[in-house]
């Protein structure tokens, strides 16, 4: 219970505070252990469209959010052509690593740090290789949302 009261407080803010890089947030209110949303990036070339993502919370670690790995797992559903990103959507994000991960991080923290690996390609934590993004991300990302 008090982990769905965590997540659904941190939902709250997130939808209050109009993240204008994270929008449509979709969350299941009978298993708020699964979130999805548009990452809306503002650096080229990744601004020419938008991706939706899916946030898994496991069940057993969501109370005390442990420094454990999986703790926090965010997939890419919408295909992107990215060097931090795989091929299967899965994300090399320092900040929810076992080593890095911390209890007090809060959600809105992890897509903040999201989008700015997003909006800029970190060389020191490579899953893929220089790729052609602008074209890729024109071909397959989704319709930006109007402002």
């Amino acid at each position: 219970m008090a982990a769905s009261r965590r997540l659904m407080k941190e939902l709250e803010e997130i939808r209050k505070c109009g993240m204008k890089n994270f929008r449509n947030i979709q969350v299941d209110e009978a298993n708020l252990l699964t979130w999805q949303g548009l990452i809306v990036p503002d650096n080229p070339p990744y601004d020419k469209g938008a991706f939706r993502i899916k946030i898994n919370f496991p069940a057993e670690q969501v109370p005390n959010r442990c420094a454990t790995q999986g703790s926090l797992k965010i997939i890419f559903k919408t295909e992107i052509y990215h060097r931090n990103i795989d091929e299967k959507g899965q994300v090399c994000l320092p900040v929810i690593s076992a080593e890095n991960w911390k209890p007090a991080t809060k959600t809105d923290q992890v897509i903040q740090f999201l989008i700015a690996l997003v909006n800029d390609p970190q060389p020191k934590h490579p899953l893929r290789a220089d790729l052609n993004a602008e074209e890729f991300t024109k071909k397959y990302g989704e319709k930006r949302p109007v402002d």
